[in-house]
């Protein structure tokens, strides 16, 4: 594909100039001139660097609430294309297969990674989505990371094989949002880790990383006070009880040495982009003979929403100080000279504390049924079916919406008689909206069309793998939490429903005229879109998604 062309100009010959004075029709009125003849535009230069940005569990429904408020990083990429309805459109809206969609452009279905974690009957416990298990020293809780799960090439995979000369690059504060936007061929990739940046087992970690390390260590060990909280904060900063601790209220001070909550405040995205810049001047990133591919993860709206919910004055503080460091990340990039295209979108979005939203009036928000969890079920369905577990539980996964595994060892004819009882149970339940077959949901095809038209089964079967799924997979209903509260997890997300499933999807480039447009539209359109910028051209079927034409002129940013 050629490079993008963002600016259709035009122009008027001579010729045409002395015929733009009116002339008169024959009933004397006057016609108007006719219409300059517009010359082909000359296509823009290609972007030296992409750079891809993630904001976990930032959900549409986020960026609706604040959009108006934003006067950092946010408001350049509002003068962009924006697409307020975008979708994460599969069932599993955790972060792994989230993130695994954006720089692929293919669902959970093709990338394989159908959760943060599923249960592996051959090793017989539950594996991580970023982990290597042939490794002796890994496991689920503290793994070996790396990308061999991950099924599908990311862009940066791609541009690496079109041009080895192309850097792939990505930062985060969690291992799993590196790995799975950079895929395979990383030239470097970091994530936190207890006191400071990491990367894989065998890497070294570069000058870049080390000097934020000590710069980050530096602002821990000295604490800091409370942020501020913006006046447009106002009307979410009130205490909502939750069984004995409360929520709404709390603004972030930190302790001298506090590594443990680092992570779940915003300072670690200040950090994140700090570290990103870092790597621009080490790297001479968007300054070589190929373009480069900079993915920044933010994971802060994740860890707030977990630990506060999304209606609280913390993730209002939350949102206005990553604001402030999107807008540093840009300014960086500006100073440097870097021709620079960056697209800014979501792994999942979430959904606010039940406590809270039953006094909003949300009268049937409710936290999930302990009877679902996968000890109870198990103990149910083993009083059901009479089958005995041969190891600790008979069913493995459930809790929330998402996989159910059987235990290794059950028979063909044990297996079905713990499927029907599983549905049978499940599909009786008032918390469950939906039960499905693997069996049965591995024939239903592949979805299309736009993504907030799919019924349930069909955003299930986007992040089905036949291979990794569980045999039975539930979706709860609208508004069930899964989860038992504490100080540090208050709500989450994963289920099937649009609190989950829509994100904005914004992309910037300087001189594009922005747009902005109601259509449903995917996060894997991102991929391809990103490729048709750098003339990057992949046979048909690379992607679930489709180039999106992101310039407001004339002129079609997808075209050849």
């Amino acid at each position: 594909m050629r490079a993008a062309r963002f600016a259709l100009a035009s122009f008027l010959t001579p010729l045409a100039l002395s015929l733009s004075a009116p002339s008169i029709a024959q009933d004397g009125a006057p016609t108007a001139p006719p219409a300059p003849v517009p010359a082909a535009a000359a296509p823009m230069p290609k972007p030296k660097l992409i750079l891809a940005i993630s904001i976990d569990q930032f959900s549409a429904d986020l960026f609706a609430q604040y959009r108006q408020h934003f006067t950092g990083g946010f408001t350049r990429l509002l003068g962009g294309a924006v697409y307020p309805q975008g979708f994460q459109s599969h069932a599993a809206t955790e972060t792994c297969p989230g993130h695994s969609t954006l720089l692929t452009g293919v669902h959970p279905a093709r990338t394989g990674i159908i959760a943060n974690n599923w249960y592996d009957a051959r090793i017989g416990r539950e594996v991580y989505c970023a982990e290597d298990e042939r490794d002796p020293a890994s496991s689920a809780k503290r793994p070996v990371v790396s990308n061999w799960h991950l099924k599908a090439p990311t862009l940066g995979d791609l541009m690496k094989r079109a041009d080895p000369a192309s850097r792939n690059v990505a930062v985060s504060a969690k291992d799993r949002a590196a790995v799975m936007m950079s895929g395979h061929t990383a030239d470097a990739a970091y994530w936190w880790l207890d006191n400071g940046f990491t990367s894989f087992k065998e890497r070294q970690l570069s000058a870049a990383a080390q000097a934020q390390n000590v710069a980050t260590a530096k602002l821990i060990d000295a604490g800091a006070p409370a942020l501020p909280a913006p006046a447009w904060c106002g009307k979410v900063d009130r205490a909502v009880p939750i069984k004995d601790f409360t929520i709404g209220t709390y603004r972030f001070p930190m302790k001298p040495g506090d590594y443990k909550t680092f992570n779940r405040t915003p300072r670690v995205d200040a950090a994140t982009g700090e570290l990103a810049v870092r790597l621009v001047d080490e790297m001479n990133l968007g300054k070589g003979t190929a373009p480069d591919l900079l993915s920044v993860s933010f994971s802060a709206t994740d860890y707030v929403g977990h630990a506060y919910g999304t209606e609280g004055v913390e993730m209002c503080i939350q949102l206005a100080q990553l604001d402030q460091t999107l807008g540093k990340l840009f300014a960086a990039l500006d100073q440097r000279g870097i021709d620079y295209v960056a697209v800014l979108s979501a792994d999942h979005g979430g959904i606010d504390a039940p406590e809270r939203l039953q006094v909003d009036g949300y009268a049937t928000a409710q936290r999930i049924d302990p009877a679902l969890t996968a000890e109870e079920l198990s103990k149910t369905i083993a009083q059901d079916t009479r089958i005995k577990p041969r190891t600790n539980q008979l069913l493995y996964g459930a809790g929330a919406s998402g996989d159910i595994w059987f235990e290794p060892g059950l028979s063909a004819s044990q297996q079905r008689k713990v499927t029907a009882a599983l549905i049978k149970r499940l599909s009786a339940h008032p918390q469950i909206a939906a039960v499905y077959d693997a069996k049965a949901l591995a024939k239903v095809p592949v979805p299309q069309g736009n993504p907030q038209d799919w019924t349930i089964e069909q955003r299930t079967r986007a992040s089905f793998d036949p291979q990794r799924s569980g045999q039975v997979l539930m979706m709860t209903q609208r508004g069930v939490v899964p989860g038992d509260p504490n100080p540090s997890y208050t709500t989450t997300h994963g289920s099937p429903w649009d609190y989950d499933r829509r994100v904005p999807m914004l992309f910037w480039r300087k001189g594009v005229l922005g747009f902005e447009q109601p259509r449903p539209v995917e996060t894997v359109d991102i991929a391809p879109t990103l490729a048709a910028l750098i003339g990057l051209s992949e046979p048909a079927g690379t992607w679930d998604g489709q180039c999106l034409d992101i310039d407001g002129s004339a002129a079609d940013t997808c075209r050849q």
